[in-house]
């Protein structure tokens, strides 16, 4: 398999996630974090300094224009995903973008419209997608070890308390609404990408219930999602409760579950149970599998993505990344509207 020096990426921005990917990825043989950029100069240098990062740009345009840079990393906050993404691509940057891709359907489709137009290549950030565990669980999926589907629940809450303000003392970017802060965009979307991912198709509606506080920040969402063939899943995402993060796939011949972990055994060992049998008889089989940094993981994915083509990534697809965008429009329309909404095309 062809693969040439390491992918060069210039990473957009300081968020706390910004630190913890370089982290993550400071010792990948695919790929360098080889330059960090803030929209002041002062700034990005203390952070690349701190990061261990020789270079850096006082400006987000500098990194774009930076010919020593073959891929970005967009950690921003979310409502600035599509504008500094289109830019890039505009610029024949590959890229990296946080979960959610945007905060919505609209500007999904016109960043990966954008990312087709000049060639390069555009991915979510999941982490848990690279890692063991989950490929595991598809690889289940596509052997139909448990028939076919038909019920998904999928969880993901934590508690906003540990959602602390960054060291300058300003809200968290995921409590703000105009920043598309809520929970639904953020632990929503992994438990709807993981959904979509086990069902293998969009859903064709929803219908779901939420709670909003003052700000008009989503503090808890519960929905339900009808997909084609009989198939009915249900995903919660929270910021009112202690940590929890899990999924059951379910089928007629069986039952899978995973934590879906981005980093374990941060948060629990690296393990999935499937259940092959339909009674309370059949024992519930434990699968080990290694963990590990799920930047890293995803990192070096993206590389060989870049090197050799779409096969190559283990991560969510643009399809998939735009399904899970429609859906979570739907989601929040029918928490306004409280009624079933359709999942747009």
């Amino acid at each position: 398999m062809a693969f040439g020096p390491p992918l060069r990426i210039g990473v957009m921005g300081t968020a706390n996630v910004a630190r913890r990917f370089i982290a993550g990825v400071s010792q990948s043989s695919y790929v360098g974090v080889t330059t960090i950029a803030s929209r002041n100069a002062t700034k990005a240098e203390a952070f690349a300094e701190e990061v261990g990062v020789a270079r850096s740009h006082g400006s987000y345009e500098a990194l774009l224009n930076d010919p020593d840079i073959d891929a970005i990393y967009i950690p921003l906050p979310n409502s600035l995903h599509a504008a500094w993404a289109i830019r890039a691509a505009r610029s024949g940057k590959h890229l990296l973008c946080e979960k959610p891709i945007a905060v919505n359907a609209s500007e999904a489709k016109a960043m990966f419209a954008s990312a087709l137009t000049h060639r390069v290549h555009l991915v979510e950030a999941y982490p848990y997608l690279s890692q063991p565990q989950t490929i595991a669980m598809r690889q289940l999926l596509r052997e139909e070890a448990i028939g076919p589907l038909r019920l998904i629940r999928v969880n993901f809450g934590l508690n906003a308390v540990d959602l602390r303000s960054n060291p300058c003392g300003a809200p968290n970017v995921r409590l703000v609404p105009s920043l598309g802060g809520g929970a639904l965009l953020d632990l929503g979307s992994y438990a709807v990408s993981l959904a979509r991912i086990a069902a293998g198709v969009r859903p064709l509606r929803v219908h779901a219930a939420g709670i909003y506080d003052a700000n008009g920040i989503d503090r808890t969402i519960v929905a339900t999602l009808e997909f084609p063939g009989g198939l009915v899943g249900q995903v919660s995402c929270s910021f009112a409760t202690g940590f929890h993060r899990h999924a059951t796939i379910a089928g007629e011949n069986g039952v899978i579950e995973t934590t879906y972990l981005n980093h374990p055994p941060e948060g629990g060992p690296a393990v999935l149970g499937i259940r092959r049998g339909t009674t309370i008889a059949d024992p519930l089989e434990t699968i080990e599998v290694e963990g590990g940094n799920g930047f890293l993981a995803e990192a070096n994915s993206f590389a060989r993505l870049v090197a050799n083509g779409p096969n190559e990534w283990s991560g969510a697809t643009p399809v998939e990344s735009v399904d899970v965008m429609l859906t979570l429009d739907a989601i929040r329309k029918s928490t306004q509207s409280g009624v079933w909404e359709e999942v747009g095309s």
